[in-house]
């Protein structure tokens, strides 16, 4: 049945010439690279508690997503079935295993937390309603270009409104019992690190297509899953040194400070594209991804809002000169 709405889709997609395929493939880039630019700066310059549950519920997408996808080692649509041919360039980034959908699980989580965030704003409403429809649009495209089957998908988005109700019950303990907090931490990062160890030492299936060549290099799966952990464990080191040692606030709403943010973004998305493959080059593709994923995340949880906290201390520094002044 899976197999079969595919290949609707497919036939399709043949019908209009594949004139969908390059917005959902644009869909599918957005909610993996750029969508998460969006919680960060709600975090800098909103609200930093919303915007620390929209990504910590991403954190918690990021570091079970691989350890489900190596567990059931599900071969994508196209393995199963030579009938499906994925549209577009969607197979370059749809390498290894099919389950879950890693794309849901990346855009689910980060449009459903703001989603979540912007309900409560009874003016903000129809943004909410708009990012509730891109997490539904984001999990369709991966059906669309055929890279996924519809449980992929179903279980991604499950997946991550599971992460998003658990993190909502997680903050509101933590509210209660705030020194519980290091704690969690500290079971969070022992537990990457058995994640890690068992993604590397686990068996996976090696097999081979007609003209001899493995039909999924395990390796280039397993570099995906360091990667998605390195995510949990620079979040986890950054969230206790921004806790005890930083404790940022949103700097005060103006055009300053909302340029002093989006600088700050586009520091993210060029360390991205420069620094992950000079990680890569140094210290190997695996350990690599996983300490470019530890510093990425480092620098947009704790070193930049260290940035916003002495602006922020400039900012009130100059206020009291300027009341004494006036006085």
């Amino acid at each position: 049945m899976d197999i079969q709405y595919l290949l609707w889709l497919q036939d399709f997609r043949n019908s209009i010439n594949d004139a969908w395929t390059p917005f959902m493939e644009f869909v599918s880039m957005f909610a993996t690279t750029y969508l998460i630019l969006l919680p960060v700066f709600w975090y800098w310059n909103r609200d930093k508690r919303q915007g620390l549950y929209t990504l910590t519920s991403y954190y918690f997408c990021m570091l079970v997503t691989p350890l489900l996808k190596l567990t059931a080692c599900v071969y994508r649509p196209w393995i199963r079935d030579a009938r499906i041919l994925p549209a577009g360039d969607s197979i370059t980034t749809a390498t290894g295993y099919s389950f879950p959908s890693g794309h849901t699980t990346t855009g689910a989580p980060l449009a459903g937390g703001m989603a979540v965030n912007l309900w409560e704003n009874k003016r903000s409403r129809w943004a909410s309603v708009l990012l509730a429809l891109f997490v539904l649009l984001v999990a369709f495209s991966r059906n669309y270009l055929g890279v996924h089957t519809p449980q992929d998908v179903l279980v991604g988005l499950g997946l991550s409104m599971l992460s998003l109700f658990v993190t909502a019950k997680l903050f509101d303990y933590m509210d209660s019992f705030p020194e519980e907090e290091d704690r969690f931490l500290l079971l969070g990062f022992i537990f990457c690190w058995i994640s890690i160890v068992y993604i590397t030492v686990k068996p996976y299936p090696m097999d081979y297509s007609a003209e001899g060549k493995l039909i999924v290099d395990p390796q280039k799966m397993m570099n995906d899953g360091y990667g998605d952990i390195g995510k949990m464990l620079g979040f986890i080191v950054a969230r206790y040194v921004e806790k005890h040692w930083i404790n940022f606030k949103p700097l005060k709403q103006s055009v300053k400070n909302v340029a002093v943010c989006l600088v700050g973004l586009a520091l993210m998305v060029l360390l991205k594209q420069y620094v992950s493959p000079l990680m890569k080059d140094w210290f190997g593709s695996h350990w690599g991804k996983l300490i470019f994923s530890v510093l990425y995340t480092f620098y947009y949880i704790a070193l930049f809002p260290l940035v916003l906290k002495k602006l922020g201390q400039q900012e009130a520094q100059e206020a009291i000169a300027e009341s004494v002044e006036k006085a």
